[in-house]
């Protein structure tokens, strides 16, 4: 089977969430006999430095500088003008384009995969000659709402609400037209629902990969808390700080010997000075494995963002007791006290970092629960095989739809003599 991937970012640094879908899809699919060629935008020149690390799950690979893109452009579509480009000089893009228009002149492709939102789906025009499918990979409205939820004052709220309302209307006509509409989450598909009922929609996690997040026999003697993530992403940066501000400090009470690590690339300033002897904040580190072993409780408090949250499938995986807000959990198919605890308040999710730490048995449950979970449901294999059923599927309604359109065409014309 022949893809080509258009895709809003190469697939590495694999920290980065959104770039892990697309290369552990690239690696299970390439021992499946799909061979995708990736045509991905590249914000940094850098970016080709990283092209050893995934070149070799790819048949061919194109970054395409990603240009700065104007906001008329942006209102512009809004108004109807240009919404669907028919021709390179209409494209926000022309260089990626041209890149998709020479790939699919020349060579023959089963599935075109659109891998992003408003940067990728006005290629529809290119792609709709062939079973397609279009990967936002979560509702960016359903991420602007939860952001206006947490607006520190009126006048960052009326800002967020006016880009809410962008975002809104954006999401209501730009993946028409498109075989299918995949997300990773179902509250990101009831966002896009809501929107635009007549959407095509798929919902397929996200997974982790269980040889690599495998865990060892190492039970933690210390009480050390760990949250893990992009701290230069603005839904982690809350997390960290309400860890800092208001969690932590009530668990201090009660485990004064508790320890928190805050273990991710590019902490701003002010998470960086809370550094003490009892928080760490590492920045950027080679391996999250040995953390996550060392860890006696993993934290997942965010209150802001949408899609599925990676970082608590990489805890679950490594058989780590979480403790998580219900928002953590989008898309995972965990149950409160069976795999995971799930705090809706701060309150409860004081206390229920308090139990874990104090109760061993709870934590080794919760732990061999968890994992299991993963082996099950959440696999990086099962996700790939579930595209590329996708993906099958998608060419046989194409056959299908093909098949009656010719015969139509045949009848009309009266070539078709019918039975006997």
């Amino acid at each position: 089977m022949n893809v080509l991937m258009i895709s809003r970012c190469p697939p590495y640094p694999i920290h980065l969430g959104d770039r892990l879908i697309i290369y552990h899809l690239a690696r299970e699919l390439s021992m499946r006999r799909v061979w995708i060629d990736l045509l991905a935008f590249s914000p940094e020149p850098l970016e080709l430095a990283d092209l050893p690390y995934y070149e070799k799950y790819f048949r061919y690979v194109e970054l395409i500088p990603e240009s700065r893109r104007p906001r008329w452009d942006y209102l512009m579509r809004l108004g109807g003008i240009g919404r669907w480009p028919r021709k390179a000089s209409e494209s926000w893009s022309p260089a990626m384009w041209d890149a998709i228009r020479r790939r699919i002149s020349t060579y023959h492709y089963d599935v075109v995969h659109l891998f992003g939102g408003v940067q990728v789906y006005e290629f529809r025009h290119l792609a709709r000659r062939f079973p397609n499918l279009i990967v936002p990979y979560e509702s960016y409205s359903l991420f602007m709402e939860r952001a206006v939820e947490r607006a520190d004052s009126p006048p960052q709220k009326a800002m967020l609400l006016a880009q809410l309302e962008a975002v809104r209307r954006f999401e209501s006509w730009m993946f028409d037209g498109f075989d299918r509409v995949v997300v990773v989450a179902d509250r990101d598909a009831e966002a896009l629902r809501s929107l635009n009922p007549d959407l095509p929609i798929e919902v397929i996690p996200n997974g982790v990969d269980i040889e690599y997040f495998s865990p060892g026999d190492y039970e933690p003697e210390e009480p050390i808390v760990l949250f893990t993530g992009n701290l230069e992403y603005e839904p982690n940066q809350d997390a960290a700080r309400y860890l800092l501000d208001e969690i932590m400090p009530a668990v201090w009470e009660s485990r004064p010997d508790a320890r928190l690590m805050l273990i991710g690339p590019n902490p701003p300033p002010d998470i960086r000075e809370a550094e003490s002897e009892r928080v760490q904040v590492t920045g950027k580190v080679p391996d999250l494995r040995p953390y996550f072993e060392r860890a006696m409780v993993y934290v997942a408090p965010l209150r802001m963002g949408a899609g599925i949250k990676n970082k608590v499938l990489e805890a679950l995986a490594m058989r780590r007791p979480v403790v998580a807000t219900p928002l953590s959990c989008d898309g995972i198919k965990v149950e409160h006290g069976k795999h995971l605890l799930i705090a809706e308040d701060t309150e409860k999710f004081i206390r229920a970092v308090l139990t874990l730490l104090d109760d061993g048995r709870l934590r080794r449950r919760l732990g061999v629960a968890g994992r299991e979970l993963i082996e099950s449901c959440y696999t990086w294999e099962g996700v790939a095989e579930r595209y590329r059923q996708l993906y099958l599927a998608l060419i046989e309604e194409r056959r299908g739809v093909n098949t009656s359109s010719d015969e139509e065409s045949a009848e009309d014309s009266g070539d078709n003599p019918g039975p006997e």
